[in-house]
């Protein structure tokens, strides 16, 4: 494949609608009230139980937020959502409509440049809405890196090279694990903004994160995960927090009442 070849227009074009307007492109939307539900599922790893008769519901065209320490079951989770592992015990449901996806370590094909790497899996995906495609590399700011071969990006530019991978094919649910990991303030902010509009379209976002504080103002939904369990699952309208205090610091003083130790103790 040549360098300066796609499988549709330059993904770099022009929008139309200048630098640094709000996205164009419109994502399809008919997932809007369907949800991805998990009903009393467990997950065995030997004599390890990382989740423990689970129900949930993701979707409705929600700005989710999962939080949790670490162990506490949020990657298994996801896992079981996507099918790359099976429950033990219990059933997950899942709707007839697009699901995406974004982990910590990005996954693209390194000896490709950002260019092809659109373009070979926009083929893969069937993802030929061109527009849609700048829209993505636009307000992920990709747009320099294009003919740079992935394989040598920074973790940065890997990062929102494996998050334009991800929403090229306009998913109706986004799974996202710790999204915010090795951007920068500013694509940070960028990407902040990009979820938030995304969200405003209908679509759902889920986000495992423990940078909560970055996402709170935007937040639907917080469900919180505790040794395998739920320890609370509350529409965001539902949390009153005193004024002084952080969903961050609501969600820590949980887990550490759940662990038995007094908050206070740690001042």
């Amino acid at each position: 494949m040549d360098d300066d070849s796609t499988d549709g227009p330059d993904p770099e074009g022009s929008r139309g609608d200048g630098a640094g307007a709000s996205p164009t492109g419109q994502p399809v939307d008919d997932g809007t009230e369907q949800y991805i539900e998990l009903d009393g599922v467990t997950r065995e790893y030997g004599s390890v139980l990382a989740v423990d008769d689970l129900s949930l519901r993701i979707g409705g065209g929600q700005y989710h937020c999962l939080l949790g320490p670490n162990g506490s079951g949020k990657s298994t989770l996801m896992r079981l959502v996507l099918g790359l592992t099976q429950p033990t015990a219990g059933e997950i449901r899942v709707p007839d409509i697009v699901v995406g996806c974004g982990f910590q370590t990005p996954n693209f094909y390194p000896s490709l440049t950002v260019r092809q790497n659109i373009s070979v899996f926009a083929g893969i995906v069937g993802a030929t809405d061109w527009e849609w495609n700048r829209t993505v590399v636009e307000e992920l700011r990709l747009n320099r890196a294009l003919d740079r071969t992935a394989g040598d990006l920074s973790g940065g530019f890997g990062r929102k090279l494996d998050l334009a991978l991800a929403f090229i094919k306009k998913p109706d649910i986004m799974l996202l694990d710790e999204p915010l990991g090795a951007l920068d303030d500013v694509s940070t902010a960028r990407l902040l903004e990009f979820l938030e509009w995304y969200v405003e379209q209908g679509n759902t976002v889920f986000v495992s994160t423990h940078r909560v504080t970055e996402f709170e103002g935007s937040l639907d939904r917080v469900t919180v995960m505790h040794q395998g369990e739920i320890a609370f699952d509350r529409r965001r309208e539902e949390m009153t927090l005193p004024d002084d205090q952080s969903l961050q610091a609501e969600y820590v003083e949980e887990i550490l009442e759940r662990e038995g130790i007094e908050s206070d103790s740690l001042d």
